[in-house]
């Protein structure tokens, strides 16, 4: 798999900017993507050394319509620790539009 297959897209929230602050990134990534994968992807997409790689499942919030679908689907999201003094440029520069 591809490493723009692989990563999804980065996680917009007020969690993901204060991680991006200490050095760790959030992405949403593939649903069967490894840690090695990630780390290889992220490290060829950005050009950066990764530290470590933590995966976790998403479970969507629920929703109090009166209709629901019944599908509720899960993610999976990555972080990603680079090393000391490198950063990731999609994350530079979006806290700071106020």
């Amino acid at each position: 798999m591809e490493a723009t297959q692989l990563i999804i897209r980065p996680v917009i929230s007020e969690k993901s900017f204060a991680l991006a602050e200490a050095g760790k990134y959030t992405f949403r990534v593939h649903d069967n993507a490894h840690k090695t994968e990630v780390r290889q992807a992220i490290e060829q997409l950005f050009e950066v050394n990764v530290r470590e790689v933590r995966t976790a499942w998403v479970s969507p919030k629920p929703k109090r319509r009166g209709y629901t679908s019944g599908r509720t689907r899960r993610w999976k999201k990555a972080i990603v620790q680079v090393a000391p003094g490198q950063t990731i440029p999609i994350f530079r520069g979006l806290g700071e539009a106020e």
